[in-house]
């Protein structure tokens, strides 16, 4: 054994490092036979490039954001309801149980009117406003985006 320990190939090992430098990877293994590598790498320079683009696009972020947040506020005025992330709506607490609202239920502001999942965490979403419900835009169990209208109260 000590013997396969004098032939570790160099090439190979040169190889793997430079992979973990292509794909940006912290780590990698590799196993064949009896043989096993392990190349892991911890550097200051990789958590200062993940968060210099983060830098970078929060700093574009407020220039969006009152511009998103003036469109949505119209729309709340009039009664829509958008959807505050991605994920998949949900008119019901449960499969089989009754939705939460229908069409001509009134509802009460902070009422809980719909549900979206997102990275499996139920986030209730709650009536802006008291009113009456007029339209669902969505159904049961249907992939939304962030913004998309779930539903109207008037």
């Amino acid at each position: 054994m000590a013997a396969k320990k004098n032939t570790i190939d160099q090439g190979l090992i040169k190889d793997l490092a430079n992979l973990l430098t292509e794909t940006d990877l912290s780590e990698i293994e590799v196993e064949q036979d009896d043989f096993r590598v392990r190349l892991s790498r911890q550097s200051s320079v990789a958590p200062v490039q993940v968060h210099a683009p983060v830098t970078q696009a929060a700093a574009p972020a407020p220039l969006a954001a009152p511009v998103e947040a003036a469109a949505p506020a119209p729309a709340a005025a009039l009664g829509n309801v958008p959807s505050p992330m991605v994920g998949t709506a949900y008119l019901a607490p449960a499969p089989g149980a009754d939705p939460f609202v229908k069409i001509g239920d009134s509802v009460k502001e902070g009422e809980t009117v719909i549900i979206v999942e997102a990275m499996k965490t139920m986030n209730q979403i709650a009536a802006p406003k008291s009113g009456k419900i007029t339209a669902i835009l969505v159904e049961d169990g249907q992939p939304v985006e962030f913004g998309e209208q779930l539903l109207n109260i008037e």
